[in-house]
């Protein structure tokens, strides 16, 4: 197994498809918003182009932190909600209130797929499995870490590429205007991917990033970006 392929296993085993693409859509949204803030007021020649990179950098590293930090805080979210749910069936007087609990929680996320005879009985199943069951901790678990960590990674590299003008171009504002067009060609296939797991046209997905990217774009031209 190549060394990419054991990356593309890591993410996709802590992140879902959504995840993924929310990951990457926000990382480049944030990088083209720091590039064009910086380049509001960059010097010329190589110490401008040098701020650029810094600015893409440091966005880039910083945003996956971030969501790095976040995961682990939804993670730990999580586990609190099935605590608090697993506390309050065992402390209910008889099943008949448990039922309650339970039905309360799953009604409203499943009111559309189901009808309300395989709700009961999904209630009563999770009565039975949940009765005995031990409340998770709510604390930070290892895989929480590994999580965090795929967050970060993906953030960080799908970023990249909008960096590698900043070292082959020597003059800022050429260069930056390089890295917003690579940046409007990943929203567009971002824009791709994420219809396609929509169901949806992936011409149309395509179009609507680019267009937030371009918003992005226009609103630091009209202010002399």
């Amino acid at each position: 197994m190549t060394g990419q392929s054991k990356r593309e296993r890591f993410v996709e085993r802590y992140l879902d498809p959504a995840s993924r693409l929310g990951e990457v859509l926000f990382g480049l949204i944030m990088v083209l918003g720091a590039t064009l803030t910086a380049g509001l007021d960059v010097p010329e020649g190589k110490a401008g182009v040098r701020r650029l990179l810094y600015a893409a950098l440091g966005c880039n590293m910083a945003w996956g932190i971030i969501d790095g930090v976040m995961y682990v805080m939804n993670c730990m979210t999580v586990r609190a909600e099935k605590a608090r749910l697993i506390d309050a069936i065992q402390r209910a007087p008889d099943a008949r209130a448990a039922l309650d609990v339970i039905r309360g929680e799953i009604e409203p996320r499943f009111e559309t797929l189901t009808e309300p005879e395989n709700r009961d009985a999904l209630s009563r199943s999770i009565l039975r499995y949940l009765a005995r069951g031990e409340a998770p901790k709510v604390r930070v678990t290892r895989d929480d870490l590994y999580g965090a960590l795929a967050s970060f990674w993906l953030v960080f590299l799908s970023c990249l590429p909008v960096t590698v003008p900043f070292l082959v171009i020597s003059e800022p504002i050429r260069a930056l205007r390089v890295s917003n067009a690579l940046l409007i060609v990943m929203l567009f296939t971002v824009g791709r991917k994420w219809a396609q797991y929509a169901h949806t046209n992936r011409l149309l997905g395509g179009l609507i990033m680019v267009a937030i990217g371009l918003a992005l774009v226009g609103i630091a031209v009209l202010l002399g970006g």
